[in-house]
């Protein structure tokens, strides 16, 4: 959550007037919020993100200075302000929110159209407080655990193919998918909160601010971890000429005995860096290392790049067969595909690396803006809705039937 906003006002504006509409006599409003659908094909939804609201937000107490503000903003925007409510809350609750939330643990795995949370005004003079928070309460939930089903999804292609072509897939599943969206979303909160989901099920990230949301909000030191890698500018900077001088220089520099150095490859022309640069004049120093090289292409279509890339550092370096009857490179070479990779393409990347009789334990992926940002609000189908009020000490079911929407 944004540090320093005032949380009277992390609403939508219709909610400000939502006090004076409930029937005399209501004391209690209980919400639920479910994730409504999923893509096909997958099992569920992850729960995951809500510790970040409860310990940034409504562990917090507002204070008479938010009142003030929040009547301040919302009388000039032409809305009602519930003076009353927020003194009764500030005066009795010391400006802790009045609220009651029960949640299923982070993590758990929930079939669709079932309920994630439920939320219960405790005072009985507030009881519009419920509804009031959903726009907080949804946000704060909805993104992370889209992106981190979004993830367990790519964790369950990647796994199922090294189930079929690796010995040892649950020991290589870990690193398979690395975060790269820190730069494609919407804001550094964002990038924390997002790249916080996705090691929910990985441990590879290039996005710090997840690191920090991990120590602050979950108590982990350190929930995810990179490598030495170079990018194109750092590359190119060498000149076409001087390109073997590029590569070298990062294998001087980051590679040894067990350690990873990845290297962008696709410049200028990624098969013959491959075959002529890693597969020749370098190969010696890459096989003298006694690390491994992670070789990068970042452009061209991935289901034929990737197995022909494979195809040359296998020509060059050799490998073995595994007991799946796949191959597998020699251990100072691997590939991370980290272009164009999504829901659609993961599956015929895999294929096409099955297809070419190659092990996935050779390939690792990068995800980005597919990750972290191509997802909203409707990828699962995400709401917050009321199902029962309690008026005059009785409860009640409340829902919507429309005719238009028997849904």
């Amino acid at each position: 959550m944004t540090i320093g906003v005032n949380p009277i006002l992390m609403m939508d504006s219709y909610k400000a007037s939502h006090y004076r509409q409930y029937p005399p006599g209501t004391e209690r409003v209980s919400s639920y919020i479910e994730a409504r659908r999923a893509p096909e094909g997958w099992d569920g939804v992850q729960f995951f993100g809500l510790q970040i609201l409860l310990k940034e937000v409504l562990s917090r107490p507002f204070t008479r200075d938010d009142v003030e503000e929040a009547e301040e903003v919302l009388t000039a925007h032409g809305v009602p302000f519930n003076r009353q409510g927020w003194d009764h809350i500030l005066n009795r609750h010391g400006g802790f929110m009045p609220i009651e939330i029960t949640a299923v643990p982070e993590g758990s795995v929930i079939p669709v159209q079932n309920v994630l949370a439920q939320v219960e005004n405790t005072d009985d003079g507030v009881p519009w407080i419920t509804s009031y928070l959903e726009t907080a309460l949804l946000r704060a939930v909805w993104y992370p655990t889209t992106v981190t089903t979004l993830s367990r999804q790519m964790k369950r292609e990647i796994l199922a193919s090294l189930r079929r072509t690796s010995d040892n897939p649950e020991e290589q599943i870990a690193f398979r998918l690395h975060d790269f969206g820190a730069r494609g979303v919407s804001s550094g909160e964002s990038a924390g909160v997002g790249g916080l989901a996705h090691l929910v099920n990985f441990l590879g990230t290039d996005t710090v601010e997840a690191l920090l949301y991990g120590r602050r909000y979950y108590g982990e030191t350190m929930a995810g971890f990179s490598i030495p890698a170079s990018e194109h500018s750092t590359m190119t900077a060498w000149g076409r000429e001087g390109e073997a001088d590029a590569y070298a220089n990062m294998l001087e520099c980051f590679s040894g005995e067990g350690k990873l150095v990845a290297c962008v490859s696709d410049s200028y022309d990624i098969r013959a860096a491959c075959r002529d640069i890693w597969g020749d004049a370098l190969k010696d120093q890459v096989l003298a290392s006694g690390g491994t090289l992670v070789v990068r292409p970042d452009s061209g279509e991935p289901t034929e790049i990737v197995p022909d890339v494979l195809d040359i550092l296998e020509n060059a370096f050799g490998s073995t067969t595994n007991s799946m009857g796949y191959k597998v490179l020699h251990p100072s070479v691997r590939v991370v595909q980290g272009d164009g990779i999504d829901t659609i393409s993961l599956p015929r990347i895999l294929a096409a690396i099955e297809n070419a009789g190659f092990s996935t334990e050779n390939v690792a992926f990068g995800m980005g803006g597919g990750l972290l940002q191509h997802v909203n609000r409707d990828t699962l189908g995400f709401a917050m809705k009321a199902s029962a009020v309690r008026v005059g000490g009785h409860w009640r079911d409340i829902y919507k039937k429309p005719v238009t929407d028997p849904d």
